[in-house]
């Protein structure tokens, strides 16, 4: 019976055990996307005894940018930066992923300095603003703007790239009839509301070549009347997968990280529980899991091939250590 602490590989990717820590925004880095020393110190202190370490959302496009002192990789002189983040990670003997992100229309208009972009001019209930509805040639662009990071992350010495296609950002926000509006091949049914996360992953798979696995997080229930929905996000699932995704990182849609009628530990597994069952690649499930028993056993009894230790991990730095010692005994 695979357990938590098994290994599992994935393409060229190792994975010791099946702890990740799952990519949770720190706020560290510079008002203008550079790496600090904070940052660093952050995640080699959250990798000890972790399998996997996806570090937090980073801007592909300053225009998609959330929040002030977000880490950027939006340009090649992000590399470096990067490269020290890996590197760190690396020194604890966890792999290392990055997650790369375009807020859409939940880009914060008064740090970017633009009018927020999205598949329709549907207003974010935070910040209100209307956004301007991407024209094809732009939405090109955005494609081939996640690919550059890509190359990026690959150069900064990351083993595996996360799309982050969750949590009302801008992929999720095409994929949601709720924020989708579009009458032309990137809105309406499914398939083409899917478009664009499928061609997003086709260019980063495209840039990373075959031995860098490709992640993304998919925001597979939004939650909402008339949004996403599970059933709509297990076909996702499946195209993505058949593009060449090689791990689902199931968390929520519009709804975001942490949906207000939703609690406990595992509050997530009945949607990873679904992903696995209709694709074939790993699937990550999270959702305010706590113990290294439950945790555990969400592997044995085969609901995620993975477990995300989100703001657990982050309270205690220490707490996978000590789960692989629970469990050993």
């Amino acid at each position: 019976m695979t357990s938590l602490l098994d290994p599992l590989t994935v393409g060229k990717l190792h994975l010791k055990n099946r702890i990740v820590m799952p990519p949770m925004a720190s706020e560290l880095a510079t008002k203008s996307g550079e790496i600090t020393d904070a940052l660093v110190t952050h995640y080699r202190s959250h990798s000890k005894s972790v399998g996997l370490v996806i570090v937090e959302h980073n801007y592909i496009d300053p225009a998609g940018k959330l929040s002030e002192n977000q880490p950027g990789i939006h340009t090649d002189t992000s590399v470096a930066g990067l490269s020290r983040i890996a590197e760190a990670v690396h020194k604890e003997g966890a792999a290392a992923a990055i997650q790369i992100n375009h807020a859409g229309r939940r880009a914060n208009p008064t740090i970017t300095g633009a009018q927020p972009v999205a598949p329709s001019p549907v207003p974010d209930p935070d910040n209100k603003e209307i956004p301007h509805k991407l024209t094809i040639k732009e939405i090109q662009a955005i494609v081939k703007a996640f690919g550059l990071a890509a190359t990026r992350a690959v150069k900064a010495g990351f083993d595996a790239v996360e799309i982050h296609g969750a949590h009302g950002f801008l992929l999720s926000q095409f994929c949601s009839p709720i924020t989708n509006k579009r009458t032309d091949r990137y809105g309406g049914a499914l398939e083409n509301r899917t478009r664009f996360s499928i061609e997003v992953a086709a260019e980063v798979l495209r840039t990373v070549g075959t031995d860098i696995p490709v992640l993304y997080r998919l925001g597979a229930d939004d939650m909402m009347p008339g949004g996403l929905t599970l059933e709509d996000s297990k076909l996702i699932a499946r195209s993505l997968a058949e593009s060449g995704i090689a791990i689902i990182d199931v968390s929520g849609g519009l709804c975001g990280s942490r949906p207000p009628n939703l609690s406990g530990q595992g509050y997530f597994i009945h949607l990873a529980k679904a992903i696995k069952q209709a694709v074939k690649v790993p699937v990550i499930t999270t959702g305010g899991i706590k113990t290294p028993q439950y945790a555990d056993e969400l592997i044995k009894t085969g609901i995620a091939d993975l477990v995300g230790i989100g703001r657990t991990l982050t309270a205690d730095p220490d707490w996978a250590s000590r789960a692989v010692e629970a469990l050993k005994k």
